[in-house]
């Protein structure tokens, strides 16, 4: 069985072409591909009416190709077409980064658009990261994310393209998330569930149900001076981050490097068994 989630919204041709890449990508490369999915504003729940597809995948190498002295790259990656974005990581890679703190993959395991998965793939995957993500190094993640953001976007105080201030809204929602919950590492992908679930204050809540409803419906949402009521919040959680998680310098145990060295090795091993 292979599951497979296309919103009834999503452009049939765009659909088509990326599974058409996904195809192309297994049969050129001779990879399998247990899970690909959407990204972006259409996985994390605010697309605007011409928002891009941003299909992304996670790829396993045959066992033959590992038997090899020489360094094989790690990504598949397409040019931009139109609309379209295509690009995936080997798993090798894709452990690696959630062992530093990438939350990436977790959202990519959590996206509630799914072009192809091997629903006992997500599932191990998905209950091994939960496992060995540290919410130190998510929580860096997020931190150093929605700064890049906020620093490129909105620093001088003049008008911004108001749908950029939902790249620095979701980090910030997702840092509140985790410091409302020290047991939790993984925060929602899916934005509005994410601000829903992180109890922001009503007037933010009030202007984020605007701009998502405008997006929703318009191309180009405009410019305008970042409001005081999302400045506050965003600028309040970074800072709230930075005394949680700055100075934190997560490594991976070695039980957990162990743990990331078998479970490569299992999927590689049924995959070969069953190819």
């Amino acid at each position: 069985m292979t599951l497979r989630a296309i919103p009834a919204g999503m452009d049939p041709a765009a659909v088509a072409r990326i599974d058409a890449l996904l195809d192309e990508i297994t049969a050129t490369h001779g990879v399998h591909i247990p899970l690909a999915v959407e990204s972006g504003s259409r996985a994390w729940g605010f697309p605007s009416p011409d928002s891009d597809y941003d299909g992304r995948f996670v790829y396993v190498r045959p066992p033959g190709a590992h038997l090899t002295p020489w360094p094989v790259r790690d990504v598949i990656e397409f040019p931009p077409e139109a609309i379209l974005d295509v690009n995936g990581w080997d798993l090798a890679k894709a452990i690696r980064l959630l062992l530093k703190g990438n939350a990436v993959i977790l959202e990519w395991l959590s996206s509630p658009v799914i072009y192809r998965a091997d629903p006992h793939f997500r599932d191990a995957f998905t209950d091994f990261a939960r496992r060995v993500a540290t919410r130190e190094a998510v929580g860096r993640h997020y931190l150093h994310l929605g700064e890049r953001q906020r620093r490129v976007y909105f620093s001088d105080g003049t008008s911004v393209a108001q749908k950029k201030i939902f790249y620095a809204l979701r980090p910030a929602a997702a840092l509140r998330w985790l410091r409302q919950r020290p047991d939790q590492a993984a925060a929602p992908m899916h934005f509005p569930t994410l601000m829903a679930e992180c109890d922001p204050p009503a007037a933010l809540t009030a202007e984020v149900d605007a701009l998502l409803a405008a997006k929703a419906q318009t191309h180009e949402l405009g410019a305008a001076p970042l409001s005081p009521t999302v400045a506050a919040f965003i600028d309040t959680e970074f800072d709230l981050a930075r005394q949680a998680f700055e100075t934190a310098r997560p490594h991976p145990t070695d039980a957990a490097r162990a743990e990331a060295a078998a479970f490569y090795r299992s999927v590689v091993e049924q995959i070969s068994a069953t190819s």
